[in-house]
């Protein structure tokens, strides 16, 4: 079911890009380095310069149709999802791991919630 708006969706976006930035030192594991801890700071920086660049009310430059936004944010979620196990940190201890994962999970989650058919109105011809 799609319940939030792309102005929403934007908002909770950048939240969360900021949020990644800043996580390894939010959630304590920022002595560990590595992957574990660059691969929030580079998703989060991505994630606030795609919301930024979205065809949402909300974003600056619409530059990216909604639709193909949701599908880049899917991916980022399920990418940040898995990054423990791809990069070899999922045996750290779980600070380290668990929010990559239940904010990767929540990104691509939020993206299938969203409607995409409000940010067309707000695109200027």
């Amino acid at each position: 079911m799609k319940l939030l708006s792309t102005r929403t969706h934007t908002i909770i976006g950048l939240i969360v890009g900021l949020a990644l930035i800043v996580a390894p030192w939010l959630f304590g594991f920022a002595n560990v380095g590595g992957a574990a801890v660059a691969v929030p700071i580079w998703v989060g920086i991505f994630v606030l310069l795609s919301e930024l660049t979205t065809t949402s009310p909300v974003s600056p430059f619409k530059l990216v149709p909604m639709g193909i936004h949701i599908m880049m944010d899917v991916v980022t979620g399920l990418f940040l999802l898995v990054s423990p196990w791809l990069f070899g940190f999922a045996d750290l201890a779980a600070n380290a791991w668990v929010p990559h994962v239940v904010v990767g999970f929540l990104v691509a989650g939020h993206a299938l919630m969203t409607r995409v058919d409000d940010a067309e109105s707000s695109v200027v011809e």
